[in-house]
């Protein structure tokens, strides 16, 4: 193999490990996002199901209106 050969294996391969540690950092910081995005879909679900929780308690179908 030439020497001009080797110098171009080796900027390719140095050009690769850049893209490939760049790709690694957006997938890292996708995975927080993700999880970041999880954890708030569970707070809102316990949140509804409390809501609504309450609201089956305090079932107004069985109230009689202030008007009587």
């Amino acid at each position: 193999m030439s020497e001009e050969r080797f110098v171009d294996l080796e900027t390719r391969l140095t050009h690769q490990d850049q893209l490939l540690n760049e790709l690694n950092d957006v997938v890292t910081a996708q995975q927080a996002k993700i999880m970041q995005l999880e954890e708030l879909c569970k707070a809102l679900t316990q949140r509804v199901r409390a809501a609504s929780d309450g609201l089956s308690e305090n079932d107004p179908g069985d109230e009689r209106p202030p008007h009587y």
